[in-house]
Formats: structure tokens, C-alpha cells, sequence
């Protein structure tokens, strides 16, 4: 996809409908007894406003601004507002606690903090602007868009750090531009649409699926209010008439338990953040009546590999890579794979939702890209006819008995498993230097049926020796499962029992 070179800001070209659909709502926070509703018209003059008033603050184009606020409307008024005047907002998770979120500031160095009470704020010397006060900005004169080469930062965000040290990855203006390869590669988002996201806007997925896509495509984005439980979902959908619903595996497995109602103008769905099982996938298909489509992405590109309804993801696969993309599978030399052999999927380094690179880590920067390639450190086999098989990621490969080993493949065969609604797979050290694989999983089943279940498929070093019925997974806000404490809770359970 070629980017323009000429003047461009991204929030400018998120919310370019806002003239032509003043009225329409653009954003409606979900809430169990009311809703809040924003039209296009006034999110851009909100955002436009709160710019001005950012700027009278003594803030210049460039500056950092550290966003610790909730799922309310000031996330992404403060957003688009420090993007439209030239500043770089920082979005993080609400739930970091204070020695989290002051080893983040210490590396952005911000200007400013925004934050939302209640939320844990930096140990640093950035002032701090309340969300009230954010918002009284919004009714002030609006500011000029900040144009320019659209290669320059528009903000930066944290990878998850769930299997290892967050990392500040820099986004250019130009990744709001690439993100129209996935509107019909994998969301099919038209302007009718109500797309409900269940995640936390901070979120890399939400922010994106979420909110910046149905802008972009003139739909109108529901999201739901702080404090919303997951399994509620189902209701807010039916309610507010959602169309699409997007959100990690985790958020449609609750949903699915709680039991859904009926939801005439749903279409599909939109999984990402973790591997979709087969057998969610089929549960969701059968209850609902419609698809899920899984992407594969990551904050240093968002999603590009994908499922479609145009073109679903063949079972076991991710999808395919979108239109416009240019990926490979390379072996540890550098060497394109041919379809069937496993190596590390690669995104060409010319992508424009490609990162600039990791914030004070040159580093790890480096080591991402290797020649013309950006390694994403996903472990893939692509077929014949081009979808892609994920097979985990590089940092999560288990090694029990010197086997390498994908949980994520594990975890796909336990699945559908009779009395298994969830599981898990992580190693425990049983012995100095000794680890096998255990299975973590939420259900009724007892550990004979599970071993044979393993037995009929897995091969023998893939089986898990240890079992452990567990009443949930741990998971992040956005019900992500967090591996490293999986591995630490299974780690502790042995050693209790040792």
C-alpha cells in the first residue's frame, strides 16, 4: 500500500467523516443503565479542542504525554487530541501499579501526565492533568491539525510484556493508513456498522478495532464502561444492536458461559490477542449462527494475518496474509521456507503499520529486522495454498525433555476435550534440571479421560504429566492469558505438593 507523502496527521484521518456525518454517533460507551453518546461532530471538536488547550499548558509539538485513564470518553478525546496538536500521547494499561508505571515513565520521559482518579500514577516529575480537567478543555477553540511527513512519531504504546520486559514500541502517523488492509482482509467494517469491542481502550486491539477503524470507515463504535464484566457482554450487544464484536478469545468464552440472548444484527466476530481454538470457534458458530474470524498481530504491527468473510481462515490456521501485505517464513538463517516447514514468520520491512522501533532499546531493534525483513518471533508453516498455521511464538516454546514443544498446539487439543471449558500449558521443573509439560484447565474432567484424550492426540513428548484443575487462568484486563504467571502458579502447585 503506498502512503502519500504529503501533509498528513492521523487524527486528522481518523475522523475525516466528521464533517460529512455530523450527527451520527461515533462513539457509545455502554453502560448497564444508560448511555453516553458522542457524534462525530462532537468528538472532533472535542478532540480539536482538547489540542488547544494541551497546548496552552506550554506543551510544543513532540512532547510525551502519559495517558493513565480508564474506558471513558477522555481516553480517546486525550488521544487524538495530543496527536492532532503535534504531541505524543503514550496509552497504558490502568491496572499497572505504581512500580510498573514509573518504570514506563522513566523511559518516556513525559511532559505531562493524564490520569483518571484512582488510577496509579509515576513515581517522576511530569505534572499531572486530571481527566475533569482534560475534559473542561474540550469546548475551547479548535487547533489546526499538526501536518506532516507522515514516516514522523504519532505515539508510542507498550508491548504486553507477558513472556518478558515491555518494550516502547513508536508508531509513525503513516500505521493509521495500513490499518485499511484489515477493513475488509479481516473486520468487512462498512458505515452501518456498531462495532462492539470488549477490551480496555488502552489496548493496542481496541484502540484500533475498536475505535479508529469504525471512524474510519464512518460505523459507529460501541464500547463499554469501566467496571463492565465480560459476560455481560451478550447483553450490551443484543441491546445496543451490535453488528460486529471483537475482542480476545477469552471475552467470547465468557460470554458463551453466561449464555447468550438472541442478536439478529449480529454478523460476526473478531478474535485476537491469543489463539482461537478450534472448539471456541465452533461454539461460538453454533450458538450465534456466525463466524469468528481470528487475526494474527502484534503491537509492533497490529494485525496482518487473517480470516475473512470473504475468505474464512481454514480450520487450524490463522488466515491469510492480507491484501497488500508481504510476509514470509524464514529459517534461523534468514532463508524463505517453503509451504510445510516451520520457521519464523516475517513481515517486509517497507509495511507501512510497521513500527519505527523499540524507544531507548536499539538493540532489540536491530535484532527484530534482518535485511529486507522484520522478524515478528511467531513460529508458523504456511500451506499450499497460502493460510497460515501458527504454531506459537518463539518465547513461549516449551523444551520439556529436550522436545520443543508450541502450548499453544497443546492447548488446541485439549480443547475439545469432554469436560474441559479452558485450559492451559505451561513446564514445571519436577526435578533439578528436569521439566515436563502440565496442563492447567477448568472443568469436570478427571485425569484418566484427559490422558487418553492426550493419548489419541499428541504425540507422547507433547502429552502433559501433570494435571491441575484450576477454578480460572490467569489472565490480564483484557482476559489474555498472562504465561508467566501460569507457569509460576503451576511452578508453586508442585512444589506445595513436592
Amino acid at each position: 500500500m503506498e502512503i502519500t507523502q504529503g501533509p498528513f496527521n492521523l487524527a486528522a484521518h481518523a475522523l475525516r467523516h466528521a464533517r460529512a456525518l455530523a450527527e451520527k454517533p461515533a462513539l457509545e460507551i455502554l453502560y448497564p443503565d444508560r448511555v453516553e453518546v458522542w457524534t462525530y461532530r462532537q468528538i472532533e471538536a472535542a478532540v480539536r479542542g482538547i489540542g488547544t488547550g494541551l497546548l496552552a499548558l506550554g506543551l510544543v509539538p513532540g512532547n510525551r504525554i502519559l495517558l493513565r485513564l480508564g474506558n471513558s470518553a477522555a481516553f480517546p478525546l486525550a488521544y487524538l487530541g495530543a496527536i492532532a496538536a503535534g504531541l505524543v500521547p503514550v496509552p497504558t494499561a490502568a491496572a499497572l501499579t505504581g512500580p510498573e508505571i514509573s518504570r514506563m515513565a522513566a523511559l518516556v520521559d513525559p511532559a505531562l501526565v493524564v490520569a483518571d482518579a484512582g488510577i496509579a500514577l509515576p513515581d517522576h516529575a511530569a505534572p499531572v492533568l486530571t481527566a475533569e480537567d482534560l475534559m473542561a478543555m474540550r469546548d475551547r477553540a479548535t487547533c489546526p491539525y499538526d501536518m506532516g511527513v507522515p514516516d514522523r512519531l504519532a505515539y508510542i504504546v507498550f508491548t504486553s510484556g507477558t513472556s518478558g520486559q515491555s518494550l516502547a514500541v513508536q508508531h509513525a502517523h503513516r500505521a493509521l493508513v495500513a490499518r485499511g488492509m484489515m477493513h475488509q482482509g479481516w473486520e468487512a467494517l462498512c458505515a452501518t456498522d456498531r462495532l462492539l469491542h470488549g477490551g480496555a481502550m488502552n489496548w493496542t486491539f481496541t484502540l484500533g478495532t475498536g475505535l479508529l477503524d469504525p471512524w474510519l470507515n464512518g460505523a459507529t463504535a460501541l464500547v463499554p464502561g469501566q467496571g463492565t464484566p465480560p459476560a455481560t457482554l451478550g447483553q450490551l450487544a443484543a441491546r445496543h444492536g451490535a453488528t460486529i464484536i471483537a475482542g480476545a478469545p477469552g471475552v467470547f468464552r465468557q460470554m458463551l458461559k453466561q449464555g447468550l440472548p438472541p442478536m439478529p444484527a449480529l454478523r460476526h466476530g473478531l478474535a485476537a490477542g491469543e489463539a482461537l481454538s478450534p472448539e471456541l470457534r465452533r461454539q461460538w458458530q453454533g450458538e450465534t449462527g456466525t463466524d469468528l474470524h481470528e487475526a494474527l498481530g502484534m503491537t509492533e504491527c497490529s494485525t496482518f494475518i487473517s480470516g475473512s468473510p470473504a475468505r474464512p481462515a481454514p480450520e487450524g490456521t490463522v488466515g491469510y496474509a492480507q491484501s497488500g501485505r508481504r510476509v514470509a517464513v524464514l529459517d534461523p538463517g534468514g532463508r524463505q521456507l517453503p509451504p510445510g516447514e516451520p520457521g519464523i514468520l516475517a513481515v517486509h520491512r517497507r509495511d507501512p503499520g510497521l513500527m519505527l522501533g523499540y524507544l531507548g532499546a536499539a538493540k532489540d531493534t536491530a535484532a527484530r529486522f534482518q535485511r529486507e525483513w522484520f522478524l515478528t518471533g511467531d513460529l508458523v508453516e504456511m500451506t499450499d495454498a497460502g493460510a497460515v498455521r501458527h504454531l506459537g511464538r518463539a518465547d513461549d516454546i516449551l523444551n520439556p525433555g529436550g522436545f520443543r514443544v508450541a502450548p499453544q498446539e497443546v492447548e488446541a487439543a485439549m480443547a475439545s476435550c469432554p469436560g474441559v471449558t479452558d485450559c492451559a500449558v505451561s513446564e514445571v521443573e519436577v526435578a533439578p534440571g528436569t521439566r515436563v509439560l502440565a496442563c492447567a484447565y477448568i472443568g469436570s474432567a478427571e485425569e484418566s479421560a484427559l490422558n487418553a484424550h492426550a493419548t489419541a492426540r499428541l504425540a507422547r513428548y507433547k502429552q502433559p504429566r501433570i494435571w491441575r484443575r484450576v477454578e480460572h487462568l490467569p489472565r490480564n484486563a483484557n482476559l489474555k492469558l498472562d504465561r508467566r504467571a501460569l507457569r509460576a502458579a503451576l511452578q508453586e502447585a508442585h512444589d506445595d505438593q513436592a
